[in-house]
């Protein structure tokens, strides 16, 4: 697995690094077992970056992992979590809050201090409360050892990119804008990198766009990026492959020429990770790349608020 460095924070990063919100029984119903086997094989894998956050399963996805790594040792592995979104619409960047989230997130995880905490989807939130209550917080706790680095994800890459720089954040994380469909993050992460900040890329397949099922129904896309991408998966299955390989394996081995330290993709399943594990290391089929390429071509780099339809802001 390669590795790569996370901006200027010293922690290298597997290309692939492990999303842990299926563990909160967030799609299906996800046993402690079931937990533990997935972790043992991202350990195995090698991917040892595990990113997670109270909203993911409301706390049990933070617990579950918690849990899961009881017995490793802590130096083995990275672990990222976030503060400030504690539900479908509840955000909260204040002071008390960020403190009594770390805090309860150090015990459900079971560890003592958090590599890379993480304001969760800023763009919802109060900016002036995020920069004046949450980052001088964490920025302490930095100081006092409890957080080793200060991070932001979001969707909006115009804002993530403008705190980000303002504020001196040490990572970001930008979601679905880095997919076979929309590489918008690509120019941001280059300018990021050479800021020093460390990039990370969330999920590579567009939540659930990207995938022979195509997308559920709560997803924000737009109903023409819906269409081609089915068009897409329809020529991949034809190939004798799926959307979701070829998605996942031009995320892993394209993102780095663009800045991006890792790409987080979520799973609650051992044989799924092993299987991403081994997509990592092999660029896609060129040609089948080109020829998908080509059927998405109208909607390359539609966002969900580019093109009219049923689009929106995610939690808007």
């Amino acid at each position: 697995m390669k590795r790569h460095d996370l901006g200027r924070t010293g922690i290298r990063v597997p290309a692939l690094a492990m999303g842990a919100a299926s563990l909160g029984s967030i799609y299906h119903p996800v046993s402690q077992d079931e937990a533990d086997a997935t972790v043992a094989a991202a350990l195995e894998c090698e991917l040892n970056y595990f990113d997670v956050a109270p909203y993911y399963g409301l706390t049990t996805a933070e617990t579950a992992l918690g849990k899961a790594l009881k017995g490793f040792d802590r130096k083995s592995y990275t672990l990222a979590t976030k503060i400030g979104r504690y539900g479908d619409q509840d955000w909260d960047f204040s002071a008390d809050a960020t403190k009594r989230s770390i805090e309860a997130s150090l015990g459900r995880l079971g560890t003592d201090h958090i590599d890379v905490i993480q304001c969760h989807d800023i763009e919802y939130g109060n900016m002036d409360q995020l920069r004046n209550e949450a980052l001088p917080t964490l920025r302490k706790l930095k100081e006092e050892g409890v957080v080793r680095f200060v991070g932001i994800t979001g969707y909006r890459l115009d804002i993530i990119e403008k705190v980000a720089l303002e504020e001196k954040i040490d990572t970001v994380m930008a979601y679905c804008t880095y997919t076979l469909q929309d590489r918008r993050l690509a120019p941001v992460a280059e300018r990021l990198a050479a800021a020093g900040v460390g990039v990370l890329n969330a999920s590579p397949l567009g939540m659930g766009l990207l995938t022979t099922r195509g997308a559920p129904s709560w997803h924000p896309g737009n109903e023409r990026v819906f269409e081609l991408v089915a068009a897409a998966a329809r020529l991949c299955t034809l190939a004798g492959t799926d959307i979701s390989e070829l998605a996942m394996r031009f995320a892993l081995t394209t993102g780095e020429r663009h800045g991006i330290a890792t790409t987080v993709v979520g799973t609650a399943n051992a044989r799924n990770v092993r299987e991403n594990a081994r997509w990592a290391d092999s660029a896609p089929d060129a040609d089948l790349l080109k020829q998908v390429e080509a059927i998405l071509a109208p909607v390359m780099d539609a966002g969900w608020d580019v093109l009219p339809g049923n689009g929106g802001k995610a939690g808007g």
